[in-house]
């Protein structure tokens, strides 16, 4: 069954080629022993009988990609070394999930589903920094990952960036229109026999209140004269944004970049900021405006159709001790209300929670990945689960401080498991929201294999000699 394929190959790829480090691409390795030829070098030598290229490193070529030996035994080294289980892995497995990026990535670039420098740059930088943070500092990453020099493996980085992110883009493209009825639903799961149908985990509900500590007046009306001021210097005495959004910008994932993002109407960032973007020309500085974040400028610098270049600054106001103390002792007495019966926990979130998307719902907090109200506690979050794996059925919480790791102001909640459900095998009626996305997931695999059945009979492909006996999942050697 298409299911139990996609088990399979979801465990043997779970992390290849999605952000590994050690991973080359074939056009830029050139060794002692072997010589990589382009692919319009490989097709031109296909059908003349001038000089021979030497292609002894070459395992494959897709459209302009080359893949090289040496990139399926990288690939295995960097499975390994994030704790991925290999036994089961083969070498014609790794080259046909190559080929497979590689494929999308050439569509991509044929369908003109471009990424900016800029994106890929700011993700490799925001991977660096999270390397080096990791590991100590930038040396030392550059010594385990076995590179001379910071600019080399940003290089390196890029290129990875840069395929992975058309590969996506290309598979949304494909994907995106796919959807599954509540009869295709139920037909998938009785289709499922018996004995195959998946055991999901324990699971728990979890819900919460939130008081969010607010900012004095005063702090707002500092942040808003500071950006008024960065602004005025811009527009009147030609400094940089870009340099202001380095020095001053509190948004770690922009930061180092000047402040940069790259976005659509569908990139998932919060309306008012999307409405602010799209509102503005080209040049243009916005005036400081406020979100959940805090309180932002915009610069935009480039217009493309439906796609905006920009910068923005964001600064948060400073909260006082006192505003987080007052927060605390909010929830103290919330809670004791409630362990009084005042109110019922769902009662007490919609009256005083600061948290929009939980406190018409009872503070039930959802899935982020399906929207469902249960998380499998094997799946779960650390930190979330950190916060409520002490918690009995019933129980609430003391108020616990969260922070913001995206920089924004931190927030106080209370917590309480609803409810608790023990492992089991799939119930149609019980579990139909993960019956539904595995419905749909099978549905989206059979829309690529059709899409990747049609487009390896269009696009250029060679595969080596070595590699033609390989058992693939798709048609690569065209027979």
């Amino acid at each position: 069954m298409n299911l139990r394929y996609m088990r399979t190959r979801s465990k043997i790829f779970a992390v290849a080629l999605l952000g590994t480090i050690g991973l080359t691409f074939g056009q830029e390795a050139e060794t002692e022993n072997t010589m990589v030829a382009s692919a319009t070098d490989v097709q031109k030598d296909s059908v003349t009988t001038g000089p021979k290229v030497k292609i002894d490193g070459i395992a494959s070529v897709i459209g302009d990609y080359v893949i090289l030996d040496s990139d399926i035994e990288k690939t295995l080294i960097d499975l390994k070394s994030q704790g991925a289980s290999t036994e089961d892995i083969t070498h014609c497995q790794l080259l046909g999930k190559l080929m497979e990026d590689r494929l999308y990535a050439h569509q991509a670039v044929q369908d003109s589903l471009l990424v900016s420098d800029d994106q890929v740059n700011a993700t490799s930088d925001r991977q660096i920094q999270q390397l080096s943070s990791q590991i100590g500092s930038v040396e030392k990453m550059l010594k385990y990952y076995k590179k001379a020099d910071l600019e080399s493996f940003r290089k390196e980085l890029f290129e990875i960036n840069k395929l992975r992110m058309l590969s996506e883009k290309m598979q949304t493209k494909i994907t995106e229109d796919v959807q599954v009825t509540p009869e295709e639903v139920r037909q998938f799961f009785y289709k499922i026999p018996e004995d195959e149908r998946p055991v999901f985990g324990a699971e728990l509900e979890i819900s919460q209140i939130v008081k969010q500590p607010q900012p004095s007046d005063l702090e707002k009306q500092k942040v808003i004269d500071r950006l008024k001021t960065i602004k005025q210097d811009v527009e009147d005495n030609g400094s940089s944004f870009n340099v202001k959004a380095i020095l001053y910008s509190q948004d770690p994932g922009s930061k180092s970049k000047g402040g940069f993002y790259s976005m659509t109407r569908e990139t998932p960032f919060v309306k008012e900021f999307k409405d602010v973007a799209f509102s503005l020309q080209e040049g243009e500085i916005s005036d400081p405006f406020e979100t959940d974040f805090g309180y932002h400028i915009i610069l935009v610098e480039k217009i493309r159709g439906q796609e905006v270049d920009l910068r923005h600054i964001l600064l948060i106001p400073e909260i006082s001790n006192e505003a987080m103390l007052k927060a605390s002792q909010e929830l103290d007495t919330i809670r004791k209300q409630v362990l009084d019966g005042k109110y019922t926990f769902a009662e007490a979130a919609l009256n005083f929670s600061d948290e929009k998307e939980t406190k018409f719902d009872g503070g039930v907090l959802r899935n982020p990945i399906n929207f469902d109200s249960k998380f499998e506690l094997t799946k779960m979050d650390p930190s979330l689960y950190n916060q409520v794996r002490d918690l009995k059925d019933g129980e609430i919480s003391r108020p616990v401080r969260e922070d913001d790791p995206r920089g924004g102001a931190p927030k106080f909640k209370i917590m309480q498991i609803s409810n608790r459900f023990d492992e089991h095998k799939a119930d149609f009626a019980r579990d139909y929201i993960k019956i539904q996305e595995l419905a749909l997931r099978e549905k989206q695999f059979k829309a690529v294999q059709e899409w990747m059945k049609e487009k390896i009979e269009d696009v250029y492909i060679q595969v080596s000699n070595e590699n033609k006996d390989c058992d693939f999942s798709n048609n690569w050697v065209k027979n």
